[in-house]
């Protein structure tokens, strides 16, 4: 059996919160993408902006992946 510490997550924890952090990161790039796409006319978006908090919903997307496949990895090699 695998010792876990105290300072230590449970795998399935550290899953669970890959996944809420994947699954969060996704809604907000599919609401920072529609402000990008305004459908009805009025203020332009502000580009700059969207463009950054899109670039951080990716990278939050790749941080939940790489997460993911480190869990996974070390389960599969145990």
């Amino acid at each position: 059996a695998a010792c876990v510490l105290p300072s230590q997550k449970p795998k399935s924890e550290l899953v669970r919160t890959s996944l809420r952090l994947l699954t969060s990161s996704a809604y907000r790039l599919q609401s920072e993408c529609r402000k990008a796409l305004p459908a009805e006319p009025g203020p332009a978006p502000d580009m700059q902006l969207v463009t950054q908090q899109v670039i951080q919903c990716a990278y939050d997307i790749a941080k939940a992946a790489k997460q993911l496949v480190t869990i996974t990895t070390k389960e599969n090699n145990n």
